[in-house]
């Protein structure tokens, strides 16, 4: 009989090698930083923040541990049931706040627009491998289109911010796919032509009655208020107001851990969730925030160099793709809460308390280590 002696050593390598080691520390850092912030923001949430985190984490390992080769196989069934669950919804979900974003499937209800926002790079990566070596301007159009209709769904339901997030994942990887800046630059050019133009004309075209094209009345509020918070100071933006005088008297090294004004004195709105930068700035200054930042500047440095050594078309698109969301939510939250960006609902990664993002987050960094884990398992 064979002598079986259990050994922790041998069992705790087993269970941590899914995971890459500078990416978890990279998370368990911000996550860190997370913790000490929302203990002065709101600690009455810090057991189901624990709770949210230890999901996250166990979701992170299992997609860590599923190969690059079984993601394509599930790329494109994902995005036909995220996008049949966005029918539903439009059809079927459930109205809070004035938004239709819910649909109660029974035992549950769910949020069909955040699985987009893995579906959607998925299925565009899956895409653009099938057609390696012969894609073609009309396939940059079927990517678009394939694109353009879960972000319809949900900018329908509306629900701006999570449009923006699964918008910017599918482009990431039309970008990294090889498209022409002769089609990038139009749209940026029309793109600074129309900011421009609002900045100018905002005196004129945020006057009551004025109607924005495509625009529903609080999303117009939104930009309005953005250009002048003074315009209504106890209404719609209270928010911004409130967020930059919070960031501005934390300083250079803030007030002190638990001693920021407008976070304890109830000034703040949404403290934990999409305001929590705000917290921490005025908690622990421009120290703090610089911190952060560099956090999130080692994260992106990973995965970029996750997605660089990535074997095949597939796994460069979707690393690539994933890098860049993890950017493109920390830039528009920092930006909507200091008061550059509209507010549209988007949270600081990994910060904001909120147990789908962070799920929703932590799967995304499980797929980068995948892909780095099985770089040279390709083809044997």
């Amino acid at each position: 009989m064979s002598d079986f002696r259990f050994n922790p050593r041998k069992w705790l390598i087993g269970v941590l090698s899914p995971l890459d080691g500078p990416l978890t520390l990279i998370v368990l850092a911000i996550l860190s930083f997370s913790t000490v912030v929302m203990v002065s923001a709101s600690p009455e949430r810090l057991d189901t923040l624990a709770l949210n985190v230890g999901v996250a984490f166990m979701v992170m390992w299992i997609a860590a541990s599923v190969p690059p080769q079984r993601m394509m196989t599930i790329a494109l069934p994902l995005y036909v049931l995220g996008v049949l669950l966005l029918v539903g919804v439009a059809l079927f979900g459930d109205v809070s706040k004035g938004a239709r974003r819910w649909l109660n499937i029974g035992v549950a209800r769910i949020q069909p627009s955040e699985l987009m926002k893995v579906a959607m790079p998925l299925m565009l990566a899956w895409y653009f491998q099938s057609r390696e070596g012969l894609i073609r301007g009309r396939d940059f159009l079927i990517a678009a289109a394939l694109l353009l209709l879960p972000v319809g769904l949900i900018a329908k339901q509306p629900d701006l911010g999570t449009a923006i997030l699964v918008a910017a994942a599918g482009f990431y990887v039309l970008f990294f796919a090889g498209l022409t800046w002769r089609l990038i630059l139009p749209v940026v050019v029309v793109g600074v032509v129309g900011i421009g133009a609002i900045v100018a004309m905002g005196d004129t075209i945020c006057q009551r009655g004025v109607e924005w094209p495509g625009l529903r009345d609080y999303q117009k509020h939104r930009v309005c208020t953005l250009l002048d918070p003074t315009s209504d100071p106890l209404g719609k933006g209270f928010h911004i107001i409130q967020s930059t005088i919070a960031i501005g008297s934390g300083g250079i090294f803030g007030k002190g851990w638990g001693k920021g004004t407008q976070t304890h004195l109830d000034f703040l709105p949404e403290r934990h969730t999409d305001f929590i930068f705000a917290v921490l700035t005025e908690e622990f200054g421009l120290a703090g925030a610089l911190l952060l930042v560099l956090l999130y500047i080692l994260l992106i440095f990973r995965g970029l160099f996750i997605a660089a050594g990535a074997p095949t078309l597939f796994s460069r698109l979707l690393a690539g793709a994933l890098t860049l969301i993890f950017f493109t939510y920390a830039f528009v939250n920092m930006g909507m809460v200091s008061g550059i960006l509209p507010v549209v609902g988007v949270p600081l990664p990994f910060v904001s308390y909120g147990g789908t993002a962070l799920v929703t987050l932590c799967l995304g960094v499980g797929m980068l280590m995948s892909i780095q884990r099985h770089r040279r398992r390709v083809g044997t």
